[in-house]
């Protein structure tokens, strides 16, 4: 061990604590933890669990190196603290030290600022009790796996004593802690953990201590020994400015702690990939909650790329706040300092110029009148996808899914982001906890705040009358929450047998219809009018195809068909609407409305957000808008095909 490793061995050492009752030093210890801030620990549920299930507000006691406090639990990621094992993802508890956080003067890890499941040495950190004492302990061992998304396998050959789960795993190379100890393996050594990453489950709360972590490190503590946690850290030292330092990294985090947190996960996104000029970070993107994640990602694997990108970044988070009317004068100045240092003069204009994309300027302030959002074309913004295929020949039907998600800048292809491994598929009635998890993960990365990511659901047409817009994932939500997916975003279906390269009749309607400024309702299947594939043909290109009737049955399933046939990407219909041939007078007032509707437009792509207006009123019960909610909606878009049934990304190993 190099004495650079023995001191960083010191400082994880000494903010590694062990948890156990209240009462006294004869009572078993619960497990082990690890400060990560000021006041706060951080371990496995598992640990804390059987102790708080029944009352998570119990005071319990937390040891350690210039630590002996009472604590409680402030959160944990388990979602039925009954089972009886805790998942991977599960498995991380925060824990609050009682009294304020400057009481408590102790050690605090430097957690990694990437999004990485380490493969390689760590040092593993712990208490195990040897009675009548409790001792600390620290193992060598090795991450030779990974599990799921977020475990790591401990390599075996590695004897864990009983008691150090929850404990850090320290990365001997980078000198920053990339996980926690979860368990040992039953009748054989080796073991499982939890890597860092999956602390950003916590949401706000990981905002939070994320923010006090970077503060803390950025004040430069100094432990007993004089010794501090990125003056021990590999990387370039300081020279002449144009490599990314441990002491830039410091820096430039805690001054982004001090800023208000980014507003959603498609900004961090947005600003990254511009610092890095367009060029992708390797693997899919991580969970972006705060300015550091995005950070996080300006890196060619371990190592940070030039220092003119980070400050790109930082000067792209710095116009962000400013013009939003935050005060960021001390990032500004420092970026100016930094920039300085840099010796290569005619570079400077790529940090100086940076301009915010047109994606993340403010937008005016809502007046009166709604903002009524276009429907992205090619390269106009992003979409998510659910393909639902039926399964071949099932008795009654059911469907696998497929998740897509396009970026909408037009130079990449769709990104097959999920997809269904059941063997017999789903119901319909099953679809929607099938997709819960999957799909409100995409959904929550790449919502704007203001601008949640429209969501296309793609089906034989048959099967078009699925109330998609009535679904939703939250079981419990606010009372002001617009939970169903219609009322939230902007929901769309489109003709699944469409998959691959347009047909021309397809695409020139559609051209020919987004040319249009003012459009109207054409009643169809029409009064004592034959249908035929002509009258589909020649309709003018102003006009949407209504129907008071269902799509997947009688004369509305044969006004459908003739309508995908012959090029018509645009409908409406009523989902519930009657199958016979003879209309009622609720369908005169549906058609009168429906025109109305039409009638608000100014260009074709206003239509789906148009709609959505209507759903959020009537999400809100208001009910003169309630001739709309059985109304659904094809909008299907040529210029975006849905990805050919046969493709490479399906063909390869997933």
């Amino acid at each position: 061990m190099t004495e650079r490793t023995e001191r960083l061995h010191a400082l994880a050492k000494a903010a590694t604590v062990h948890l156990l009752p209240a009462d006294g030093d004869d009572k078993p210890l619960w497990g082990s933890g690890f400060l990560v801030a000021p006041g706060w620990v951080l371990t496995a549920a598992h640990v804390v669990r059987p102790h708080l299930a029944a009352r998570r507000d119990l005071t319990f006691r937390v040891c350690g190196e210039g630590v002996d406090a009472e604590a409680r639990l402030e959160a944990w990621l388990l979602t039925h603290p009954e089972r009886p094992v805790v998942p991977l993802e599960e498995d991380l508890a925060l824990v609050r030290l009682a009294g304020d956080a400057d009481e408590h003067q102790h050690e605090c890890v430097w957690l990694a600022d990437r999004d990485v499941r380490h493969s390689g040495a760590v040092k593993v950190y712990g208490y195990h009790p040897e009675p009548p004492h409790t001792h600390a302990r620290a193992v060598d061992a090795e991450i030779n796996g990974h599990e799921d998304g977020y475990g790591l396998i401990i390599k075996p050959d590695i004897d864990f004593p009983a008691g150090v789960s929850g404990g850090p795993l320290l990365d001997p190379d980078t000198g920053a802690v990339v996980g926690l100890v979860k368990s040992r393996r039953r009748q054989q050594d080796g073991g499982k953990a939890v890597a860092i990453s999956a602390l950003r489950r916590f949401g706000q709360t990981y905002r939070t201590v994320m923010a006090a972590h970077d503060r803390w490190h950025g004040t430069e503590p100094l432990s007993e020994s004089g010794d501090n946690w990125i003056d021990l850290q590999s990387g370039p030292a300081a020279d002449g400015g144009e490599r990314w330092t441990p002491d830039d990294r410091r820096t430039a985090l805690r001054l982004l702690a001090a800023l208000p947190a980014p507003p959603d996960a498609p900004t961090v996104e947005v600003l990254a990939s511009r610092a890095r000029s367009g060029r992708r970070w390797p693997g899919r993107t991580p969970e972006l909650q705060t300015w550091r994640d995005g950070y996080g990602l300006l890196y060619e694997g371990p190592h940070p790329l030039d220092s003119l990108t980070f400050l790109r970044y930082l000067k792209f988070v710095e116009a962000y706040i400013r013009c939003r009317g935050g005060d960021c004068s001390q990032l500004a100045d420092w970026i100016d300092r930094r920039l300085r240092r840099d010796p290569r003069r005619d570079m400077h204009d790529f940090v100086r110029d940076a301009r915010l994309p047109e994606a993340v300027r403010p937008t005016a302030a809502d007046g009166p009148e709604r903002i009524v959002i276009p429907y992205p074309g090619p390269g106009e913004g992003p979409t998510v996808a659910v393909l639902l295929d039926p399964v071949i020949g099932s008795q009654p039907t059911r469907f696998f899914w497929q998740i897509w998600f396009d970026d909408g800048d037009g130079s990449n292809e769709p990104e097959l982001w999920q997809t269904d491994d059941s063997v017999h598929g789903y119901l319909p009635g099953e679809l929607v906890q099938a997709l819960r998890g999957p799909l409100s993960e995409l959904l929550r990365a790449k919502d704007r705040a203001d601008l949640p990511v429209p969501l296309e659901v793609a089906l034989p047409a048959e099967y078009f009358d699925t109330a998609v817009h009535r679904w939703r994932f939250d079981d419990i939500a606010q009372l002001d929450d617009t939970a169903h997916l219609g009322a939230r975003r902007r929901v769309v279906l489109r003709s699944l047998a469409r998959r691959g390269e347009p047909d021309k009749l397809w695409a020139e309607r559609w051209q020919a219809m987004t040319a249009q400024q003012r459009f109207t309702g054409w009643r169809t299947p029409q009064r004592g009018v034959a249908s035929s594939a002509g009258s589909y043909r020649d309709a003018a290109f102003d006009h949407i195809p209504v129907m008071c009737r269902p799509a997947g049955r009688g004369p509305g399933r044969t006004a459908m068909k003739l309508a995908l046939e012959n090029g018509h990407g645009v409908a409406l219909w009523h989902i519930d609407g009657h199958a016979t041939r003879t209309c009622a007078e609720a369908c005169d007032t549906l058609h009168a409305k429906a025109e109305e509707l039409l009638g608000t437009l100014g260009s074709l792509a206003e239509l789906p957000d148009r709609l959505r207006h209507l759903r959020q009123d009537i999400s809100e019960h208001c009910a003169d808008r309630a001739w709309a909610e059985p109304l659904a909606l094809l909008y299907d878009d040529p210029r975006r095909p849905l990805p050919a049934e046969e493709t490479e990304t399906l063909d390869a190993p997933l």
